[in-house]
């Protein structure tokens, strides 16, 4: 309420080290629930009363506005304005007296109450007295200081009260006298309203705030400091952008802490608030894991270094027998590299540790973090050392010296620089700019297209479709976006990636798993597609089915998500994965064709082969056409709404134009970019952990460390702390996608602790040690005669998890389902 600068002359105001909130009508009825917002004093205090009534309805109070006297008082809905300009009527006095008042019951009519008081006047003094104006201004403050309470407790946060209905602390303001733009005013203003009154009266004011409590939005000065557009031509008034701005500051001190309460995330209120109170039970679980996991790596690492272990595994001390059942080291890190990220979640985006800023778009600052990707992704260029194709698929020894098409590199490329793009997107907040939108709408398409082609080679050569496959494929997928919920009080579908991408394999294993036998047949199999595109259309446009769906999670499993949200996000992307899927099959049947194992040979096959290179000509030039055409057309839309409507039936066609010219040539198919590549083999982890450790308030802002000065600009200070953290938010997405990669092949098989069919997005390949899991269950009646009836349920427990996946996944599910329920 006492600092801060402009990001955004004069449409944001950016107060040192939070967020503040743009608040709506909407907003503003949740927060004070029918309670009063009551403005008492001049023109210049008038104006906030404005501003606030458009913000409730715009319109309405424009024809208002029409109506009203100048110089009275004014009510428009629950919002009023009490003419005082001298700072001494009764009208004055009685409200203040009302929000003094302890006697007035909880469940009283709620516009019995002024949730909001803001007094502001002064310049009346300073315009019609000439000697004694600063003697009459003090005495009228000394008779409103009391009536302002500032001698009652001053919380700046919302506690709610046990019954729930509301709180009884409602915030009275007193605003500092407007300081005006001296050479603007007209003559006879201008002789009277003289800087020496200004400044005495402010300084008044300051020495009550100090001594006497008061609270005044110092902040309403600065956002006129040596800015003479922020007022209107005569001067004396600031515009209505700068007023609106004065009442965001006055509701975030009033709201903010309430609505963070009432409504949870995304926690995109910081000002003049506090975080929601943690569970117990999750501090104890970082204290266990922070402490517990470490210390077990250590002694473990002591104990194995110190101690030889002889054959089978058993150590004598003192005569007895002893197991050696410690775990894997290897699974054991993995979970503390887990723990100390999510850690780290809740201290970058649950507490007042790191500070938090408005995101403001830049071009500049757009194209020059893209250009500075690019070159680093042009200088990081190399050959592709292996020559693999995507997903195991075979060519014949002519063409194995052929660079690969779409190579597990290249995509893992394509993957690395559209998220490199996408984070940037993020960052600099460009969505507001449409032709940037447009593009990474096409981005985002590009992986579920990837999706699809990779899923579906894979399902088409190797007919892989057991439950391990699919289960490793899901587990992956979701590890990091269904703990991160319970750790930051979100929800699954808040990190929409991996729900998306887990939803459209699902479809892919469906349909190409349902009379997989006949998956040969190109008829069978591209209605089989056509099929499931319909079947599709429809769930996807009918709001009764996710209606359903989602009411029967919310009853059962204490599940709410937001069914407008998904249903959005299935139909902007409804046929890119079907796009993806045919591209498969028509790449597997080009490649049979060349290596000679089409059957049967037929007219086609040989017009392929014959005509090969002039196919390939003939696409570059379709492929280029296809770009600028693209182009063209997205150049027509005005709009989101207009391009969101358009984008699910043209995104595959730029996708198609962008893979045939980076194929095109055997030279561009060899060569990849390493940097980019290594961003796509993890690229999972940075779209998830975006969210909290790089953006912060669940996106709708950026973090920042809080110890580079700031001079009054948003970029000071702002590019160091783009440089730490963004190599902090990199090398821990790096780590928690290997720690997530073995987490899940130990999920899948305990025993070989590593799944050879996972294709996880890491540079690591993960095979780990026993567990020792074998040990500690033989174990468990050495020495014994007779095993007892816990060490029997404990073994019996362990031969379940460790024979049969569907125990496994059924044991976590039921975990996530009791964590749901209470």
């Amino acid at each position: 309420m006492t600092r801060g600068h402009w990001l955004d002359p004069f449409k944001k105001w950016q107060p040192p080290g939070c967020l503040m909130y743009q608040y709506t009508g909407k907003d503003i009825r949740a927060c004070l629930n029918g309670e009063r917002i009551v403005y008492i004093g001049d023109s210049t205090t008038r104006q906030l009363f404005w501003a606030t009534a458009k913000k409730l309805n715009a319109t309405g109070a424009t024809a208002y506005g029409l109506e009203v006297d100048k110089h009275g008082d004014l009510s428009f809905e629950d919002v009023h304005f009490v003419w005082d300009p001298f700072l001494n009527s009764s009208s004055l006095r009685a409200e203040l007296l009302s929000s003094l008042d302890d006697s007035i019951p909880e469940d009283a009519d709620p516009a019995e109450r002024a949730g909001l008081i803001t007094v502001g006047g002064g310049l009346w003094y300073a315009r019609h007295f000439q000697s004694d104006w600063l003697d009459r201004f003090r005495d009228a403050l000394d008779h409103v200081v009391p009536l302002l309470g500032a001698s009652k407790s001053n919380p700046s946060l919302y506690h709610p009260p046990s019954s729930g209905k509301g709180s009884k602390v409602h915030h009275v303001y007193m605003t500092p006298i407007q300081v005006p733009l001296y050479d603007s005013l007209s003559p006879s203003r201008a002789s009277t309203i003289t800087p020496t009154k200004i400044t005495s009266m402010n300084e008044y004011l300051f020495n009550l705030s100090t001594t006497k409590g008061i609270k005044v939005p110092w902040s309403h000065s600065l956002m006129t400091w040596e800015s003479q557009h922020a007022y209107e031509a005569g001067g004396l008034h600031v515009t209505e952008d700068v007023a609106i701005r004065k009442v965001d500051v006055l509701l975030n001190a009033r709201c903010n802490s309430q609505m963070t309460y009432r409504q949870g995330y995304p926690f995109n209120k910081t000002c003049c608030s506090a975080y929601v109170s943690q569970h117990p039970l999750r501090t104890y679980f970082f204290y266990l894991a922070l402490v517990l996991l470490p210390s077990l790596i250590i002694g473990i690492q002591i104990y194995r270094t110190s101690q030889p272990t002889p054959a089978g595994g058993l150590r004598h001390y003192g005569g007895g027998p002893s197991i050696n059942t410690l775990p894997a080291i290897e699974l054991l890190r993995a979970f503390t590299v887990l723990t100390v990220v999510l850690t780290y979640c809740v201290l970058a985006d649950r507490t007042q540790l790191f500070e938090k800023s408005q995101k403001h778009f830049n071009y500049q600052e757009f194209s020059g973090l893209c250009a500075i990707v690019l070159v680093l992704g042009l200088l990081s260029v190399r050959p592709i050392l292996e020559k693999k194709t995507p997903a195991g698929d075979a060519l014949s020894k002519s063409q194995s010296a052929e660079p690969p098409f779409l190579s597990r590199d290249q995509s893992d490329e394509w993957k690395g620089w559209m998220q490199f793009v996408i984070l940037i997107y993020h960052y600099t907040g460009a969505s507001s700019v449409l032709g940037i939108y447009q593009l990474i709408r096409i981005l985002v398409a590009s992986y579920l297209f990837l999706t699809g082609f990779g899923h579906t080679i894979f399902f088409y050569r190797k007919q892989d479709y057991s439950m391990s496959r699919c289960a490793s494929v899901l587990v992956r997928y979701n590890l990091l976006s269904c703990v991160l919920p319970y750790i930051m009080d979100t929800d699954y579908l808040f990190y929409y990636f991996a729900p998306l991408v887990s939803f459209w394999y699902l479809v892919v294993y469906l349909t190409m798993r349902i009379r997989s036998s006949k998956n040969l047949s190109m008829p069978f199999l591209l209605s089989k597609i056509g099929v499931s595109a319909a079947i599709m259309t429809l769930f996807a446009r009918t709001p009764i089915l996710f209606e359903g769906i989602f009411l029967l999670l919310e009853h059962t499993c204490n599940i709410h998500w937001n069914v407008k949200e998904w249903q959005f996000r299935l139909q902007l992307d409804c046929y890119i994965v079907y796009g993806g899927m045919v591209a498969a099959i028509v790449y597997c049947q080009v490649t049979d064709i060349l290596c000679g194992q089409s059957f049967p040979q037929n007219t086609l096959s040989g017009i392929i082969r014959r005509h090969w290179n002039k196919i390939r000509c003939v696409s570059v030039a379709v492929a280029l056409i296809t770009l600028a055409g693209f182009g063209y057309f997205v150049q027509q839309f005005s709009d989101k709404i207009m391009y969101n409507r358009w984008v699910p039936f043209v995104s595959l066609w730029p996708i198609l134009a962008f893979v045939v010219l980076r194929n095109c040539n055997r030279h561009f198919r060899n060569l990849y970019s390493s940097a980019f590549a290594w961003l796509g083999r993890c690229s999972l982890e940075t779209f998830t952990l975006q969210f909290h450790i790089w953006l912060a308030a669940d996106t709708k802002g950026l973090l920042s460390l809080g110890i580079f000065g700031r001079k009054g600009t948003h970029v000071d200070g702002r590019y160091q702390d783009l440089v730490i953290l963004t190599g902090v938010f990199l090398w821990l997405s790096w780590m928690t996608a290997d720690a997530t990669t073995t987490i899940t092949n130990w999920i899948i098989d305990p025993r070989r602790h590593s799944v050879q069919d996972i294709k996880p997005p890491t540079t690591l390949t993960i095979v780990t040690s026993d567990t020792g899991l074998d040990a500690f269950a033989e174990g468990l009646n050495v020495g014994r005669a007779r095993p007892g009836a816990f060490s029997r349920h404990l073994k019996k427990w362990y031969e379940l998890w460790m024979g049969k996946l569907e125990f496994r996944l059924g044991s976590i599910i039921l975990i996530m389902w009791m964590l749901n329920m209470v």
